[in-house]
């Protein structure tokens, strides 16, 4: 199949696919006299996977990672388990600055209660006074 079609089954755009060749998470596809991609199921499966891996937040490195883990399909999966216990672990350190972040933005929205004018806006004046905080380093995949 050509690489429309390819984009059409996996619900995705050619550009997403062509995306993924270069990043090398889909192999190059055989091509045919005329010089077109060819594509095959295996692709559809590998594309269908990858685009899951997405759907759940995982980098392009966690995904290479288990991609690389399918290709040998005789080895042990505890190293599949720990990248899933990391990446949930990064997905709680996400969490936590999620609900930070909600706090702020609750307490900055407590200070103004109703209607008036801009100048008395208590949001903008908490936004134009507030002090941040330094910021601390990631310890998570996505920086």
């Amino acid at each position: 199949m050509k690489i429309g079609e390819l984009a059409h089954v996996a619900q995705c755009t050619v550009e997403t696919v062509r995306y993924y060749e270069k990043e090398g998470l889909l192999p190059a596809p055989a091509r045919t006299a005329a010089n077109y991609r060819s594509y095959g199921s295996a692709h559809i499966d590998r594309l269908r996977f990858i685009r899951n891996c997405r759907a759940l937040n995982m980098t392009h490195e966690e995904i290479r990672a288990l991609l690389g883990f399918m290709d040998q399909p005789a080895g042990d999966c505890g190293a599949v388990n720990q990248l899933l216990d990391e990446h949930i672990a990064h997905v709680d350190v996400r969490i936590a600055e999620l609900s930070q972040l909600k706090r702020q933005l609750s307490e900055l929205r407590q200070r103004c209660r109703s209607e008036q004018s801009v100048d008395a806006c208590g949001i903008l004046h908490g936004l134009a006074s507030m002090e941040t905080e330094p910021r601390h380093e990631r310890h998570t995949h996505i920086g």
